[in-house]
């Protein structure tokens, strides 16, 4: 193979590794692995009392949501965005939204994070608890 062959068969293969790494990620910075990294996307002021069903919501938060969401839905950077923010209002994101996102997972819309996968084993009362936690968080830093 002549020299000028060899620089074409290198950039074929350099076109096809940076193709599929594209494809791979969609365009974004891949995730990084859970526990790695991630620092909180936002500053969260925690409610001083929380009722029983708020007090269940942040322990099953904490179980099932803050490993992309953050510890008290501050986000993660390189993970997933932070809960306690005006995107997820109720005006914008009723609570529905939260419920069909831990049971069919999400396209990415708002975030460059990437789709979120449905959550296994969290059931409609888990997420309730879950829900009425995060809309504490929001209601303390004054999202609505």
């Amino acid at each position: 193979m002549t020299g000028k062959g060899k620089v074409l068969a290198l950039l074929a293969v350099l076109a096809v590794g940076i193709a599929g790494v594209l494809l791979f990620r969609g365009g974004e910075a891949p995730p990084s692995a859970p526990g790695a990294g991630g620092a909180a996307l936002a500053s969260v002021k925690v409610p001083t009392r929380l009722s029983d069903v708020e007090r269940a919501g942040e322990g099953l938060f904490a179980a099932n949501c803050a490993t992309c969401h953050g510890v008290n839905a501050a986000g993660r950077d390189g993970q997933g965005p932070p809960l306690v923010h005006k995107i997820y209002e109720p005006s914008h994101h009723a609570d529905g939204a939260f419920f069909l996102a831990a049971t069919r997972g999400v396209r990415q819309h708002h975030w460059t994070f990437g789709d979120m996968a449905p959550v296994p084993g969290v059931s409609q009362t888990d997420v309730a608890a879950i829900v009425a936690y995060v809309r504490a968080l929001q209601r303390e830093n004054g999202i609505f």
